[in-house]
């Protein structure tokens, strides 16, 4: 009874208590459910149902990284100008194809056998993730040269001395590598299979042949319709949309499109700071003159670069600084160049005389007690090729006839200090020892030497000039001027001109990799993946971006964005581009109406057509239906080779003018049938795309700047 008191008397509490717990698990089962109603904030793009993951994202830029570097140390001038604001775009263009080929792999079932794995894993390995693992390895202090070597430590630790606790990391490595690798191998099962559903069957084949040996000889006169006039050719708004209704999924969009403006600032130094730029070229002049050299502090702050180099003759920089030192007075100052980019001023310094390189026979010996038992031996006569069989081979190694280089087109290699150099060419062709220690003993004997060259000491000071902080300030007051002025993106885009501002206009997505410098290439303005951010995530409709700033010291620019429409179906037909193209189709259409109407009288021979429009004939003696049949259009090309070789003379409207023909005879080649041959063309001639084929009609969902904006 006690109990059941206590029980009612805490009723009301554990009400609160329950009701608390309920309305918890409610928040948190709805906060989960939030994250699919609002969106997954994990979700980097979504392509139907395969997603890409920010970590899996983060992995592949890492990838990408290390690949670009590897680049730029292997292939620098390459890749030194190398955009990185592509890379995160690049990252997500190889993980969603990468995800679509797993995803249909794994419903068809495909899985890795165990042969391929071992031959991409141990074989022929291919995993990135080995070769970082083996180098683990080596950095652990774990000798291995091949994935074979890795795998039988890693997974047999106590035959080779080590445990099992000091393998578990590798061991999970290696896993998680294996798995990696499992789904590489799936994705190219699957894709193998997916290119060989677009095969030719014989009568494609058949119909490739025949279409190169089948040739005719026909006569052409072309009037192309050139520049159309909009006064001669007027396009009403009504045609433009009836050209749009029937090719309207000629412009369909795969994802959200935004149209915007775009105006760049690249601000240049001004007239004030150039001539500070010449009185600053005075001031360093002077104290390398009067500082022997030394450059006051000062002109450091300032930006002033200095330099000191020591240069074979040979490798003295081609052109003005060359012809200086050549011939200049120790202690002599030039001003070398001084343009809009900044200036150059040597100081020539001193010539000596040195020796660029030296040829040494180099001993090693295990230990240092060693070592002076056998540099004693060598200096008493006995020849260093018989080191190996008077002692023993492991403890003795000799390095004969060695060449170190003392100096490169870099300058001083300080390979050997200057007193080591002293000692052997003073050690009368006796070895000395270069380093002795607990781990051994190094000695070395100078076998020859070059003859000295010429090396000039000189001090280089460089400036590169860019426009001061006063300049920067000036022309971002000026552009917030406009913006206070033109607040809304039609605003923007009317006044820009008027402004003294250059005007673009893009068609961008989030797939875009950062402002393009023109539309349809692939360079982009420097870090102005910011700017594109603000497009895609910030910026509505009709809204201008604040003003964004590429930070660079020499050529510093300033970005500003209009967002003027958007949309995800279909590009309308206000769209610019797609006006253009649409009303160039119109004027086509009837220039093409009129010109045969005008030329249509005069085809009774193919020289009457051309001397009626002032063309040169064409003789084509063997046409082909193909690419390069020697007409541009496709489609007349059709409308030739399906003609009958009647020497009848036609006239026909093209896409880019009027073409008058006479088909005058028909061949056959004497060629033999390939059939790999005609195979492999199909596949060309078709070009499938396997990612579009996995994807279908979904759309591709980009989120990539919700998550960075770029460097």
């Amino acid at each position: 009874m006690a109990t059941l008191e206590k029980i009612r008397s805490k009723s009301v509490f554990l009400i609160i208590v329950i009701g608390v717990a309920l309305l918890a698990f409610i928040v948190g089962d709805a906060l989960t459910n939030s994250q699919n109603i609002f969106g997954d904030r994990t979700t980097v793009a979504k392509v139907g149902g395969v997603k890409i993951d920010y970590t899996e994202y983060q992995r592949k830029r890492e990838q990408l990284n290390e690949q670009l570097e590897q680049a730029r140390r292997q292939n620098p001038q390459q890749y030194a100008n190398f955009d990185t604001q592509l890379l995160p775009q690049m990252a997500l263009d190889q993980l969603i194809s990468e995800a679509l080929v797993r995803n249909a792999a794994d419903k068809a079932g495909i899985r890795s056998s165990s042969n391929l794995l071992r031959h991409y894993m141990l074989d022929n390995p291919q995993s990135q993730q080995v070769m970082n693992i083996v180098r683990q390895l080596n950095a652990s202090g774990l000798s291995v040269q091949t994935p074979q070597q890795a795998y039988e430590i890693i997974f047999n630790p106590k035959r080779n001395g080590l445990t099992d606790a000091q393998m578990e990391p590798f061991q999970r490595a290696w896993i998680a590598a294996e798995r990696e690798m499992e789904g590489q191998i799936t994705a190219m099962v699957y894709q193998r299979l997916l290119a060989g559903t677009v095969r030719a069957n014989d009568l494609d084949k058949k119909m490739l042949y025949d279409n190169y040996i089948n040739t005719s000889n026909v006569e052409l006169a072309y009037l192309p319709f050139g520049e159309l006039s909009e006064k001669e050719y007027p396009v009403t708004e009504a045609e433009v949309k009836a050209a749009y209704d029937k090719d309207k999924n000629l412009f369909k969009v795969e994802e959200a499109t935004k149209e915007i403006s775009f105006i760049a600032v690249n601000v240049a130094p001004s007239a004030e700071d150039k001539a500070a730029a010449q009185k600053l070229a005075e001031a360093t002049a002077h104290s390398l003159a009067a500082n022997a050299g030394a450059l006051d502090k000062n002109l450091k702050k300032e930006g002033v670069d200095m330099q000191r180099h020591s240069l074979r003759a040979s490798d003295l920089p081609a052109g003005p600084v060359k012809d200086y030192l050549l011939a200049a007075a120790s202690d002599s100052v030039k001003l070398i160049s001084s343009n809009a980019r900044g200036f150059q001023i040597i100081r020539m310094g001193s010539r000596t005389s040195e020796i660029d390189s030296i040829q040494v026979n180099v001993v090693s010996a295990a230990t240092e007690d060693l070592g002076l038992r056998v540099m004693a031996r060598l200096n008493g006569g006995l020849p260093v090729d018989s080191l190996t069989s008077t002692f023993s081979v492991d403890s003795v190694v000799p390095q004969l006839d060695q060449w170190i280089t003392l100096y490169t087109a870099d300058g001083p290699t300080n390979a050997l200090p200057d007193a080591t150099i002293d000692s052997l060419r003073n050690a009368g062709g006796k070895f000395i020892s270069l380093q002795a220690g607990p781990q051994g003993m190094v000695m070395a004997q100078l076998v020859k030497q070059n003859a000295p060259v010429t090396i000039y000491e000189y001090d280089e000071a460089t400036f590169e000039l860019g426009p001061s902080a006063k300049t920067l300030s000036a022309e971002r007051e000026k552009l917030e001027k406009f913006l206070a002025a033109n607040t809304d993106a039609e605003k923007f885009a009317e006044n820009a001109a008027k402004a003294g501002y250059n005007l673009q206009n893009f068609t961008v997505t989030a797939s875009t990799p950062a402002i393009p410098r023109f539309q349809g290439f692939n360079q982009y303005y420097p870090e102005s993946r910011q700017v594109m951010r603000w497009v895609m995530i910030d910026g509505k409709e009709g809204e201008v971006s604040h003003i964004y700033e590429y930070k660079d010291h020499n050529a510093p620019a300033l970005y500003v964005a209009a967002v003027g429409s958007e949309y995800d179906d279909f590009c309308p037909v206000t769209n610019k581009d797609v006006k253009s193209v649409l009303e160039r189709k119109v004027r086509a259409e009837k220039a093409g109406d009129k010109l045969l109407a005008k030329y249509s009288k005069n085809v009774q021979s193919i020289a009457a057509a051309a001397q009626a429009m002032k063309v040169t004939p064409t003789n084509l003696p063997t046409f082909r239906f193909s690419s390069q049949s020697g007409v541009n259009d496709p489609e007349v090309t059709g409308i030739i080779a399906g003609a009958k070789a009647d020497k009848k003379v036609n006239i026909v409207k093209g896409q880019d003018g009027i073409y008058v023909y006479q088909v005058m005879g028909r061949s056959t080649e004497k060629f033999p049938y390939n059939d790999s041959q005609y195979e492999q063309q199909y596949y060309r001639l078709v070009n499938p795309d396997l990612d579009g084929m996995l994807r279908g009609n979904s759309k591709l969902k980009n989120n990539i700047y919700k998550f960075e904006a770029g460097e």
